[in-house]
């Protein structure tokens, strides 16, 4: 009786094994399918480190994820087609009454893309701006919201309360548990707080300060997308350097040396 006990816990042991194994190797090849895709530009993804970015904040292909502000798709690329067959993928693009023109033609962009690419066809278009639009999922819903360099112009337009109530509105998306992935442009520590004005960049300790106002727990950070080439002090701020080149050809050579800005990336939770 106990060998066949003992027979029947090995062979339930090693099949759950197997079920972890053939689950996370799907998990991997999902995300490392999108990445690679030919229908993608991979340009970027030095200084974006897109699966290694996805793979700090616990992505998996089976959940609902929302993207704040997804803009042209760079990371909607990725996360459309990964999320496809098995996940939901909301995409809480700019709203539809925007009296910004930018903004209209960025969700004009957009939306042409889910109606023409199959990548995209199961696409949740939703609306998100700071104090105005933010209910980007319906409430205790979503697995993970993922914001990447926005947090500065949510601060830049409507200061602190801006910025908090767009952590606000993705603590009642998410449920208890759930995981917020932030990536932002980092000022260094010791300059002046006002720079976080004009600068496009942000202090890790404000933007962690921000998070937990609204009611987060950080759970970690990395370095995965750090930059210690850059200083955080150019004349146009962080769109001096690629991709925008704000000096256009002045010093071009000398600010893609650079690269892309140096960048904190940050795993919250909302506490069960």
């Amino acid at each position: 009786m106990k060998l066949a006990l003992k027979t029947l816990l090995v062979a339930t042991l090693t099949i759950s094994s197997t079920m972890a194994l053939a689950h996370n190797h799907a998990s991997e090849s999902a995300l490392s399918h999108a990445v690679k895709s030919s229908e993608r530009s991979s340009e970027r993804d030095q200084y974006r480190h897109p699966v290694e970015t996805l793979e700090f904040f616990g992505f998996k292909p089976t959940m609902t994820v929302v993207e704040i502000a997804p803009g042209g798709g760079w990371y909607s690329e990725i996360l459309a087609p990964a999320l496809k067959e098995q996940g939901t993928y909301y995409a809480a693009h700019f709203p539809a009454d925007s009296s910004v023109g930018y903004y209209q033609r960025s969700l004009a962009g957009f939306k042409k893309k889910v109606a023409e690419d199959e990548r995209f066809s199961k696409v949740k278009i939703t609306e998100f701006a700071p104090t105005t639009h933010l209910d980007i999922a319906p409430a205790d819903s979503v697995d993970m919201v993922l914001t990447f360099r926005n947090v500065h112009n949510w601060y830049m337009g409507k200061d602190k309360d801006g910025a908090v109530s767009a952590f606000q509105s993705f603590y009642k998306a998410l449920k208890p548990g759930g995981t917020l992935g932030v990536v932002e442009h980092r000022l260094p520590e010791d300059r002046a707080d006002e720079m976080q004005k004009s600068s496009g960049y942000m202090k890790q300790s404000y933007v962690i300060e921000i998070a937990k106002q609204a009611g987060f727990e950080l759970v970690a950070d990395s370095d995965i997308n750090a930059n210690p080439l850059d200083t955080a002090d150019h004349p146009k701020g962080v769109w001096t350097l690629p991709p925008s080149l704000r000096l256009g050809e002045q010093d071009a050579a000398k600010y893609k040396a650079i690269g892309e800005s140096d960048r904190m990336t940050l795993k919250f939770k909302k506490p069960l």
